[in-house]
């Protein structure tokens, strides 16, 4: 039993010498989408673009003290969309994708609300992927877009 048990720990050895990586290291790509609120209403609307070159930051922070213990940062594509890969779990920690800038000046206050989303980034959640899609983050516009007040007058329809 000695001599099976060696043999299994010197192929594990020899396993991870040839892939030269962690064994079962978990990763986890944070996925969502900038938009700039252009309505000035709190929430994304048919009138909503979507930020390129946004820098957003996924932070975790110790659940106790709220020190944080892990960032990663990654900014938008044309399409407002980011992917930030994290590394490891961070199951006793609570995790977030933060706003930190747009690039777009008319367009850089944070939206109330919208400058942050929780993410769950451990394997114990049943979830098996390993991408986590956050809430959209926004920022709002400093100018409302004339096409504004005919949407948003739609909103308060009522059907009878």
């Amino acid at each position: 039993m000695a001599k099976l048990s060696l043999m299994v720990m010197v192929a594990l050895c020899a396993v991870m010498a040839v892939s030269g990586r962690d064994i079962a290291r978990p990763y986890y790509n944070v996925i969502g989408r900038v938009y700039c609120d252009t309505c000035k209403c709190g929430f994304e609307t048919p009138a909503s673009t979507y930020i390129a070159g946004a820098m957003v930051r996924v932070e975790c922070h110790h659940r106790e003290t709220g020190d944080v213990t892990y960032t990663a940062e990654g900014v938008t594509d044309h399409t407002g969309s980011y992917k930030i890969e994290v590394v490891d779990d961070h199951e006793d920690e609570y995790c977030e994708a933060v706003l930190l800038r747009s690039p777009q000046s008319g367009c850089a206050t944070l939206e109330p609300g919208r400058e942050r989303a929780r993410v769950v980034l451990s394997r114990n959640t049943g979830i098996v992927s390993n991408k986590r899609i956050a809430n959209n983050l926004g920022f709002k516009s400093d100018t409302v877009l004339p096409e504004c007040a005919p949407l948003l007058a739609s909103y308060q329809e009522v059907d009878n």
